[in-house]
């Protein structure tokens, strides 16, 4: 997750600056950027995901260590061999190359893919407080797709969001209290949808993650709707999104013109059974990696 993106170089230019030369050499600094920044867009949405991984493996690992909160027992997960190992097992199929999958047998493979390598690199560093403990969570290519080496930051902003869209935003789970609910199953090509479907109302019926106020008049909602309302405004906005999965009692508030929305704040602590991210606080530096 979450914050990172790549859409945008910065460029400080001094008001006094004179030197047509130091111009010259900072246009062509900016024009390098962009094209790195658009080169590299166009080489993760160009990462081929192999067709075929079965996910037998990882659903039964989701089913033992995800409860119906979509909480983590990772000490206990971390204390078998045996499941760390089938974890590493299923995660390494994406790594291989052949018949490639396309639109939706790709969408739950990339999903499958971004919370499995999620979960995988909990594991390797449990304990920990929280993701953002961890250096380069989501920077750092260590993760391999059919050859290519990728980050998490690109599979969510560079594949899937272009591709899945606001429906991104339900599926991927970071390891956050905050996080929509990890889900107890695998994404499946045939059933990649409907998952999803389930996976909005699960999360949005969330009072501790999502409230609606009726007396209020208000959606107080997750902060991941206020982050990424772009993505939400191409689904028709935050508000159609959130009536289109939200209980029958608040669909009618979210239809008012004046109905408003307010954001929760967001929770960093990990999503662990155990005592771990429970009393999480924000660290400044943690985001510095």
């Amino acid at each position: 997750m979450r914050l990172t993106d790549y859409d945008t170089c910065i460029v400080f230019l001094p008001s006094n600056l004179a030197s047509k030369t130091i111009r010259s050499a900072l246009k062509t600094k900016i024009y390098i950027c962009a094209v790195l920044v658009f080169g590299l867009r166009s080489f993760c949405s160009a990462v081929e995901v192999p067709s075929g991984i079965k996910h037998d493996a990882y659903d039964r690992l989701l089913k033992k260590y995800v409860n119906a909160e979509g909480l983590v027992a990772y000490e206990k997960w971390k204390g078998s061999t045996e499941d760390v190992k089938a974890l590493d097992d299923y995660l390494a199929q994406f790594a291989r190359s052949g018949t490639v999958a396309r639109e939706n047998e790709r969408y739950a493979l990339l999903i499958n893919a971004y919370n499995g390598l999620v979960l995988q690199w909990i594991l390797q560093n449990y304990p920990t407080e929280s993701i953002w403990a961890l250096k380069s969570s989501f920077k750092a290519r260590r993760h391999n797709l059919g050859g290519a080496n990728v980050s998490l930051n690109e599979i969510e902003n560079d594949m899937l969001r272009p591709e899945f869209g606001w429906r991104t935003h339900a599926v991927l789970v970071c390891a956050a209290r905050s996080c929509p609910p990890l889900q107890q199953s695998a994404y499946t090509a045939g059933g990649v949808d409907t998952q999803a479907a389930r996976a909005f109302r699960t999360w949005l019926n969330r009072r501790d993650l999502n409230q609606f106020l009726i007396d209020k008049n208000e959606a107080n909602v997750s902060m991941i709707f206020k982050w990424f309302k772009g993505d939400f405004d191409k689904g028709g906005g935050v508000k159609a999104v959130l009536a289109q999965y939200a209980s029958a009692q608040a669909r009618p508030m979210l239809e008012k013109s004046d109905c408003k929305i307010s954001y929760k704040s967001y929770n960093w602590g990990l999503n662990d059974q155990g005592p771990h991210g429970r009393n999480y606080k924000v660290n400044i530096f943690d985001f510095l990696h």
